[in-house]
């Protein structure tokens, strides 16, 4: 029972990889008439690593969505990449240093 679960954790975040890259930014759904707002910002600094590694083989997604309104997409991107990058290091234990 304990080798299988493993295997199931990794199946179980390869069919979320696989199932994210479909709003991975840079795949056409925006436009200049139809700019990705804050919350698609949120979105695409939540999906950055996984966009990054997507964009290695397929030229046409980015990390960044150029069809953007602009600051406020620069602030949800912004956000995100923090929250999810930062967050990591403060939700971290730190040890306590005695002096001898």
């Amino acid at each position: 029972m304990k080798n299988k679960k493993p295997w199931l954790l990794l199946a179980l975040m390869l069919i979320l990889i696989i199932s994210l890259t479909g709003c991975a930014p840079g795949d056409g759904d925006n436009s200049i008439d139809n700019p990705a707002g804050f919350f698609w910002g949120v979105w695409h600094g939540w999906i950055a690593p996984i966009s990054l590694i997507v964009g290695f083989f397929k030229e046409d997604i980015r990390i960044y969505e150029i069809y953007n309104n602009g600051w406020w997409y620069d602030l949800g991107f912004y956000i995100a990449i923090i929250s999810g990058f930062g967050g990591i290091s403060l939700s971290r234990r730190k040890e306590k240093y005695k002096r001898n």
